[in-house]
C-alpha cells in the first residue's frame, strides 16, 4: 500500500466522507420506499393534462404575438 500524504489525517477525512455518502444513500433508499408512487393511469392522465395546458398556453400566446405583430406592421411600420 502507498503512503497517504499528511499521514493518517487525509485518510481519515476520505473514510469519513465515504461513510457520510454511504449513510446518505441508505437514507435515500429508505425514503424512496415511503413514496406513494402514482399508477400508470394517473401518470398518463397527468401527462396528458400538462401537454394539453402547454398547447393551450402556446396557442394563447401565439395569438397575442400574431395580433401585436399585425398591429405593429399595419400602423407603426407603415
Amino acid at each position: 500500500m502507498g503512503k497517504w500524504p499528511f499521514g493518517g489525517f487525509l485518510k481519515s477525512k476520505v473514510i469519513y466522507m465515504l461513510n457520510k455518502i454511504i449513510t446518505f444513500l441508505k437514507e435515500v433508499r429508505v425514503e424512496l420506499k415511503k413514496v406513494n408512487w402514482p399508477t400508470r393511469e394517473e401518470t398518463t392522465k397527468y401527462t396528458a393534462i400538462v401537454i394539453g395546458l402547454s398547447l393551450a398556453v402556446a396557442i394563447y400566446l401565439g395569438a397575442f404575438d400574431w395580433f401585436f405583430t399585425f398591429l405593429v406592421q399595419s400602423f407603426i411600420l407603415r
